[in-house]
Protein backbone atom coordinates (compact mmCIF):
# COMPACT_ATOMS: atom_id res chain seq x y z
CA UNK A 1 0.00 0.00 0.00
CA UNK A 2 1.33 3.34 -1.19
CA UNK A 3 1.55 6.44 1.00
CA UNK A 4 -1.06 8.42 -0.45
CA UNK A 5 -3.70 5.50 -0.75
CA UNK A 6 -4.30 5.69 2.97
CA UNK A 7 -5.25 9.45 2.99
CA UNK A 8 -7.36 8.67 -0.19
CA UNK A 9 -9.11 6.11 1.83
CA UNK A 10 -9.57 7.83 4.66
CA UNK A 11 -11.03 11.09 2.72
CA UNK A 12 -13.54 8.87 0.57
CA UNK A 13 -15.02 7.51 4.03
CA UNK A 14 -15.22 10.71 5.45
CA UNK A 15 -17.06 11.79 2.48
CA UNK A 16 -19.54 9.02 1.90
CA UNK A 17 -20.15 8.88 6.10
CA UNK A 18 -21.01 13.04 5.52
CA UNK A 19 -23.14 12.04 2.68
CA UNK A 20 -25.04 9.43 4.62
CA UNK A 21 -25.96 12.23 7.08
CA UNK A 22 -26.60 14.82 5.13
CA UNK A 23 -28.71 13.56 2.56
CA UNK A 24 -31.95 13.29 4.84
CA UNK A 25 -31.67 16.62 5.98
CA UNK A 26 -31.82 17.95 2.28
CA UNK A 27 -34.40 15.74 1.36
CA UNK A 28 -36.88 15.86 4.54
CA UNK A 29 -36.48 19.86 4.76
CA UNK A 30 -40.04 19.91 5.29
CA UNK A 31 -42.33 17.75 7.97
CA UNK A 32 -43.37 14.53 6.81
CA UNK A 33 -47.09 13.78 6.27
CA UNK A 34 -47.28 10.37 4.64
CA UNK A 35 -47.91 8.16 8.00
CA UNK A 36 -46.12 5.08 5.91
CA UNK A 37 -42.74 6.66 5.63
CA UNK A 38 -43.14 8.19 9.49
CA UNK A 39 -43.72 4.33 10.49
CA UNK A 40 -41.03 3.23 7.89
CA UNK A 41 -38.80 5.60 9.74
CA UNK A 42 -39.63 5.07 13.19
CA UNK A 43 -38.82 1.35 12.69
CA UNK A 44 -35.60 1.35 10.36
CA UNK A 45 -33.22 2.01 13.95
CA UNK A 46 -34.72 -1.36 15.44
CA UNK A 47 -34.45 -3.23 12.06
CA UNK A 48 -30.93 -2.70 11.75
CA UNK A 49 -30.31 -3.30 15.56
CA UNK A 50 -32.00 -6.23 14.75
CA UNK A 51 -30.01 -7.75 12.09
CA UNK A 52 -26.40 -6.65 13.62
CA UNK A 53 -27.22 -8.80 16.84
CA UNK A 54 -29.40 -11.66 16.06
CA UNK A 55 -26.74 -13.13 14.02
CA UNK A 56 -24.17 -11.94 16.56
CA UNK A 57 -25.89 -13.91 19.29
CA UNK A 58 -25.32 -17.19 17.81
CA UNK A 59 -22.13 -17.43 16.76
CA UNK A 60 -20.94 -15.63 19.49
CA UNK A 61 -20.35 -18.83 21.85
CA UNK A 62 -19.08 -21.21 19.26
CA UNK A 63 -22.27 -23.40 20.35
CA UNK A 64 -25.60 -23.37 18.38
CA UNK A 65 -27.56 -24.56 21.96
CA UNK A 66 -25.95 -22.42 24.55
CA UNK A 67 -26.11 -19.52 22.22
CA UNK A 68 -29.94 -20.04 21.80
CA UNK A 69 -30.32 -20.57 25.82
CA UNK A 70 -28.71 -17.22 26.19
CA UNK A 71 -31.40 -15.91 23.88
CA UNK A 72 -34.54 -17.33 25.37
CA UNK A 73 -33.63 -16.09 28.65
CA UNK A 74 -32.58 -12.93 27.48
CA UNK A 75 -36.17 -12.69 26.19
CA UNK A 76 -37.56 -13.97 28.78
CA UNK A 77 -36.15 -11.43 31.28
CA UNK A 78 -36.58 -8.79 28.73
CA UNK A 79 -40.07 -9.15 28.20
CA UNK A 80 -40.94 -9.18 32.24
CA UNK A 81 -38.91 -5.84 32.30
CA UNK A 82 -35.72 -6.61 34.14
CA UNK A 83 -33.00 -4.23 33.34
CA UNK A 84 -30.57 -4.45 30.98
CA UNK A 85 -27.67 -5.43 33.11
CA UNK A 86 -29.81 -8.22 34.18
CA UNK A 87 -30.62 -9.30 31.31
CA UNK A 88 -27.53 -9.49 30.01
CA UNK A 89 -25.68 -10.90 32.95
CA UNK A 90 -28.38 -13.54 33.11
CA UNK A 91 -28.47 -14.60 29.31
CA UNK A 92 -24.21 -14.66 29.87
CA UNK A 93 -24.77 -16.90 32.58
CA UNK A 94 -26.86 -19.17 30.73
CA UNK A 95 -25.11 -19.66 27.63
CA UNK A 96 -21.80 -20.17 29.94
CA UNK A 97 -23.73 -22.72 32.31
CA UNK A 98 -25.40 -24.69 29.38
CA UNK A 99 -21.94 -24.91 27.18
CA UNK A 100 -20.15 -26.28 30.39
CA UNK A 101 -23.21 -28.50 31.04
CA UNK A 102 -22.86 -29.58 27.80
CA UNK A 103 -18.78 -29.65 27.18
CA UNK A 104 -18.81 -31.91 30.67
CA UNK A 105 -21.63 -34.45 29.04
CA UNK A 106 -20.01 -34.94 25.86
CA UNK A 107 -16.74 -35.89 27.20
Amino acid sequence: MSGIAIPVYIAVMALVTYAVRMVPFVVFRKKLKSKFLKDFLYYVPYAVLGAMTIPAIFYSTGNMVSAAVGCIIAMLLAFRNKSLLTVAAAACGAAFVTDLIMSYLIQ
